[in-house]
C-alpha cells in the first residue's frame, strides 16, 4: 500500500498528492510517469510524475478531477493509501547539454513542465517558462515555476491576470525580441503543442513534446498509446512520452483522442452515484 502523506488543492479542479513510494522516488526522473490503482476494483490510470524527493522517499502527482477514478483519487485524504503505484515508467527526458530553453505548459501540462524546468535549471541551463490558463483562478504552481526560471510568463485566455493571449503569442514575441533557444519543451493539450511546434519549426528550434494518449498497461503490450512519429508507429509508454514535436502526427493523435470522449462521459455518468451517494443508476 502507498500512503498519502500530503494533499493540496491547487484550484477548483486540480489537486496535488504526495505519495510515500521510496523505491520509485529513488529512480524517478523528469518525463517519467506512474500508473496508480486505488483498489482492486479500480482502473489503471497513468499520471506523470510532478516531483520527487529521494531523501523523503516520496513522489508527487498532480491531477485534474475529470473522470470517475480521478474523482475518487481526489476524495482521498492524508493517511489513506493506494493499492497500486507503479513506476517509474517511460523514458526520462534527455535534458543535458542545453544552454537556453523555453519550457511551455498549457493548463494542467504545467504540472509536467515544472519538473522539466527544474531539472534544466539544476543542470545550469537558462530557463524561460511560459504557462497558459483559461483564467487567473486556474493558475497553478506559479511560485514553484518562478523559482526555477530566469524569466516566467503567465498567459490567460481572458486576460484576467493582466496578460491576455496564448502561449504561442508569448513564445513568438520572445524569439523575435532576440532570445535564442536551443530547446523548446511544450506540454499541454494537443492543439497547444501542435501550435507551439508550428512556431518553432519556422525558426528551426528543436522542440520536445510530452504525449499522453490513452494508455492501459504502460509496458507496450496493449498498443493503446500508439502514435505516428516520423511516419513510424511509436508507443508513448515505452518509446516516450517525450518525442520530437516536429515529427509527431498531431492530426492523427487528435482524431484518436476524440474517439474515446463518449465512452469517458458514459463511464463518469454510470459511476457518479458512487461518488455522490445517489441512486441514479441503482
Amino acid at each position: 500500500m502507498y500512503k498519502i502523506v500530503a494533499k493540496d488543492v491547487l484550484n477548483e479542479q486540480v489537486k496535488r498528492l504526495v505519495i510515500e513510494a521510496p523505491l520509485i522516488a529513488k529512480k524517478a526522473e523528469p518525463g517519467q510517469f506512474i500508473i496508480f490503482r486505488i483498489d482492486e476494483d479500480g482502473e489503471r490510470v497513468p499520471l506523470t510524475i510532478a516531483d520527487y524527493d529521494r531523501e523523503a522517499g516520496t513522489v508527487t502527482i498532480i491531477f485534474q478531477e475529470v473522470g470517475y477514478s480521478t474523482r475518487r483519487l481526489g476524495a482521498l485524504e492524508v493517511g489513506d493509501s493506494l493499492l497500486d503505484f507503479v513506476g517509474p515508467l517511460g523514458k526520462a527526458s534527455e535534458l543535458e547539454g542545453y544552454k537556453k530553453a523555453a519550457v511551455i505548459g498549457g493548463g494542467l501540462g504545467t504540472a509536467i513542465a515544472y519538473p522539466q524546468a527544474k531539472k534544466l535549471n539544476e543542470l545550469g541551463c537558462c530557463v524561460h517558462t511560459i504557462t497558459g490558463f483559461r483564467n487567473k483562478d486556474l493558475v497553478i504552481l506559479e511560485d514553484e515555476v518562478k523559482a526555477v526560471s530566469e524569466k516566467a510568463m503567465i498567459m490567460t485566455d481572458d486576460g484576467s491576470n493582466g496578460n491576455k493571449g496564448f502561449v504561442t503569442n508569448a513564445l513568438r514575441e520572445l524569439i523575435e525580441s532576440g532570445e535564442q533557444y536551443d530547446l523548446v519543451i511544450a506540454i499541454g493539450p494537443l492543439v497547444m503543442m501542435k501550435a507551439v511546434c508550428d512556431v518553432t519549426k519556422e525558426y528551426n528550434i528543436k522542440t520536445i513534446v510530452s504525449m499522453n494518449p490513452v494508455m492501459i498497461d504502460g509496458t507496450g503490450m496493449c498498443g493503446g498509446c500508439r502514435l505516428t512519429v516520423g511516419g513510424e508507429t511509436k508507443f508513448a509508454c515505452v518509446d516516450g512520452p517525450d518525442f520530437d514535436g516536429h515529427l509527431v502526427d498531431f492530426d492523427a493523435a487528435i482524431r484518436r483522442q476524440a474517439m474515446y470522449r463518449d465512452k469517458e462521459r458514459q463511464s463518469l455518468e454510470t459511476h457518479e452515484c458512487r461518488l455522490t451517494g445517489g441512486n441514479r443508476h441503482a
